[in-house]
């Protein structure tokens, strides 16, 4: 007899995540220096929603972007993962993307 399977784990809705969150302030120095780039973060995420722990993936190659995304997504809320139904604590790929706009 085999053994059962593992129960489905379902992921949060991506497209839910997000809609409450405020984008991290583009820090004023890197703002006029030129920084760009995508910092990618890891996120447990708790039964609640909250961010339990928040941890640098992969950097955007400053400090001060890294920095600014770290601190903003701390305070963010999510939907949570569930297993069978429940929800239950999870990690979480999210990343930050700080674009310059260009004038034309």
């Amino acid at each position: 007899v085999a053994p059962p399977a593992p129960p489905r784990i379902e992921l949060p809705s991506t497209s839910a995540d997000y809609l409450q969150n405020p984008q991290p302030d583009y820090p004023a120095i890197s703002r006029r220096l030129g920084e760009e780039g995508q910092v990618m973060l890891r996120v447990l995420i708790g039964a609640d929603g909250s961010a339990q722990q928040v941890e640098l993936r992969r950097s955007s190659g400053y400090e001060r972007l890294d920095r600014a995304a770290l601190e903003t997504v701390r305070r963010w809320r999510f939907v949570p993962g569930k297993r069978n139904g429940v929800p239950e604590a999870m990690w979480f790929n999210v990343p930050i993307h700080f674009v310059l706009e260009r004038t034309r």
